[in-house]
């Protein structure tokens, strides 16, 4: 007697449990169903605002201060021109945070806005961590907070470039030398010529000048 009365509450339970579980299972299926059925998603890329100059990923958050390089094997790396007609070079070694570059890319926009299809190169970009320590705090305790990125550019290295239909030497030449004025250190207007076109592999200098011979 015992036994059948079990072996019906058994079976009501699990009835009930089945009954549940399906219920649940219901909307997941429905989603799944939907999903099967419903549009592809759209894949978009992600653009890069030159207001908020970054890098997207980075091993260590934080980094050692380091020194601006100084060319002593007769690397020309960065010193042709390669997309614009104009450009400008630096000719002194110097760390620029990504505050200044943001606000030189600004300025030649606002400065050319008339021009049409104007199109401005950054050849250098803030990869760097540069960390901070308050005033008046004693040694140690560890390495500064984080505060802003920066790139350290070498010696005669061209850090913009630029070009557009209409933009003629005396506006790129007005446009950079208002530029030159945010960087803190001498610069030179360059304009695409034979000289300063980036010369092909064969016709590079060699790169094993001795010390005392490299300019």
């Amino acid at each position: 007697m015992w036994a059948a009365k079990f072996a019906r509450n058994l079976l009501f339970r699990t009835q009930i449990a089945t009954g549940i579980s399906a219920i649940a299972r219901a909307p997941v299926i429905q989603q799944k169903a939907a999903s099967v059925f419903s549009t592809p998603a759209v894949r978009t890329t992600q653009v890069r605002s030159l207001s908020n100059l970054q890098p997207r990923r980075r091993k260590f958050k934080k980094a050692q201060k380091g020194r601006v390089p100084v060319r002593t094997g007769g690397s020309t790396k960065g010193n042709y021109m390669a997309f614009g007609d104009y450009g400008l070079r630096v000719k002194a070694g110097v760390r620029l945070s990504a505050n200044t570059i943001s606000a030189i890319h600004t300025m030649l926009r606002r400065k050319l806005k008339a021009i049409k299809d104007l199109k401005i190169w950054l050849r250098v970009f803030p990869d760097i961590p540069v960390t901070t320590k308050g005033t008046e705090v004693r040694m140690g305790k560890g390495k500064g907070a984080f505060d802003y990125w920066a790139c350290r550019v070498p010696k005669d290295k061209i850090i913009f470039e630029m070009r557009g239909n209409g933009l003629n030497i005396e506006l790129a030449k007005d446009a950079m030398r208002q530029a030159s004025f945010k960087l803190g250190v001498p610069s030179e207007f360059v304009v695409t010529d034979e000289k300063t076109k980036q010369p092909k592999k064969e016709d590079l200098p060699p790169t094993t000048i001795p010390f005392q011979q490299a300019k």
